[in-house]
């Protein structure tokens, strides 16, 4: 407990692994802070680890009332309680004891339209609301996230002091945080971030696939292969942490863990999300909803099963073996990856930035470039690349068409295509190289066959078409002068 008179700076609810952590983070930064669960015993769970770090300054409370009284006017509760519900009847909890000026941030993973919802029910009690998005995981929470505040300027101003020193810090690039816009900005940012991690790790899994399944490395060469790429342009948390997965031993069996793990993907839902909000929008994100799908397929194990006593599912069922060259076969998959991946973040880019046209939020895509270099689940050494791009030409239409990428996208095709050929030749599914290869080539293409499809919907329901020599818009009677024809 807090010592009377001397109230801490800050105040966090919600005792889970990701909220114990940050808890921990901004005490060890000096800020101290007073925690509160439902669940009691979270609370003194907390405060044990407190003390075995080292005596931070963290005090628990059982109670609601006495957990804010014990924070420094204005005071700031970050909550990180389950998206929905729970968020709801914790701010009512919190709010009973809260006064004018005081601010509450939802740190979780929420849909933005409920934060742009609470912040206008905040405001008519007098208080001040954000929804930060927190990307990083445990590790990331407990030593420095990738920090995404949208919502309440003020609210932002009376907490940045502990953000900035609570983010990740990258050397010549600053910390991981920066205020992103108005509303449910910050919400809205951490979704297409997440929608990003889903493309980035099918990709991931498609290469380890195409390296296994068809140049039959061996999991000790996997683990080669990943730590030689993470030194490299594909250098990231995600590419790390998948070396490291390949050399692990299973401590139950013979053998390694990675084979003995159950390959059904679970999910959150903000790919979920992302792949509705690019719909809603209009804009493609191929790579993204093929990562999806491949979730979802992924979850049919026991169908999967059963279709592959039908159709069989070694790669001798389907065509002769492949002869390849090992060590071509990994630089190829390497490029496709890369070239892969660019799509992928170009498809997230995009979808911010049509959002960002629609509410108004003036979003800063060099500057989530920025923040999401350190601490992040996508961090990666290229995003400098893209931040790069982006102070070139801030209203640049696509990364593709960046000098840069544009550039490297060249060079790396003629792989690329090698390894999609190669994949369907062999019967593999690559679902996310495959979608990105099709975005980039219809992307690249001056004409592409929807004149056609336009043509079948004005056949069918006079839904007209432009020309492209004439201006205005056109109905044909299709089906009459066909009629006429075959007469």
């Amino acid at each position: 407990m807090a010592a009377p008179g001397k109230l801490t700076r800050i105040g966090l609810a919600g005792l889970a692994v990701m909220g114990q952590n940050l808890a921990l983070n901004i005490a060890e930064k000096g800020f101290p802070i007073s925690v509160y669960n439902r669940t009691t015993s979270k609370v003194d769970e907390t405060v044990e680890r407190a003390k075995a770090e080292g005596n931070l300054p963290l005090y628990g409370f059982h109670d609601p009332e006495s957990f804010v009284q014990s924070i420094q006017k204005p005071r700031v509760i970050i909550m990180l309680v389950k998206a929905g519900a729970p968020v709801d009847q914790t701010i009512k909890t919190l709010s009973a004891y809260l006064e004018k000026g005081d601010c509450i941030i939802d740190g979780g993973n929420e849909w933005y339209e409920n934060t742009e919802r609470r912040e206008k029910a905040m405001a008519e009690l007098g208080l001040l609301y954000l929804g930060m998005g927190v990307s990083g995981g445990e590790e990331g929470a407990r030593n420095g996230p990738s920090l995404m505040p949208g919502g309440s300027y003020e609210a932002f101003k009376n907490i940045e002091d502990i953000l900035v020193k609570v983010a990740a810090q990258v050397p010549d690039s600053g910390p991981c945080v920066t205020y992103i816009g108005k509303g449910g900005s910050g919400n809205f940012v951490k979704m297409i971030h997440n929608g990003i991690e889903y493309g980035d790790m099918q990709l991931i899994a498609e290469a380890y696939d195409v390296l296994k399944s068809v140049g039959k490395l061996s999991n000790e060469e996997l683990h080669q292969v990943f730590s030689e790429w993470n030194k490299g342009e594909l250098l990231s948390f995600l590419i790390e942490i998948t070396a490291d997965i390949f050399s692990i031993k299973d401590d139950k069996a013979d053998g390694y863990l990675v084979d003995k793990v159950l390959d059904k993907t679970g999910m959150k839902g903000t790919g979920k999300w992302t792949v509705q909000q690019a719909a809603d929008l209009s804009v493609a994100v191929p790579t993204i909803a093929s990562s999806l799908d491949a979730r979802f397929l992924s979850g049919l194990k026991e169908e999967r099963v059963e279709a592959a006593k039908v159709f069989g599912s070694g790669l001798n069922d389907v065509l002769a073996p492949q002869e390849v060259d090992k060590a071509k076969l990994i630089d190829d998959v390497r490029q496709a990856l890369y070239a892969s991946k660019i799509c992928s973040y170009a498809q997230g880019m995009n979808l911010i930035r049509a959002k960002s046209i629609e509410k108004g939020w003036d979003l800063k895509l060099g500057e989530l470039a920025r923040i999401w270099k350190g601490g992040c689940i996508i961090r990666a050494i290229f995003l400098d690349r893209i931040k790069r791009a982006y102070d070139r030409k801030p209203d640049l239409a696509n990364l593709l068409v960046d000098t840069e990428f544009a550039k490297e996208i060249m060079e790396r095709q003629s792989a690329w295509r090698r390894v999609v050929c190669l994949a369907i030749n062999s019967g593999i599914s690559t679902p996310g190289m495959s979608s990105s290869l099709a975005y980039f080539d219809s992307y690249r293409r001056e004409r592409l066959p929807a004149n056609l499809v336009q043509a079948q919907r004005d056949y069918f329901g006079a839904h007209t078409y432009e020309r492209t020599d004439v201006e205005g818009s056109f109905h044909t009677e299709w089906f009459k002068i066909a009629k006429q024809l075959k007469n």
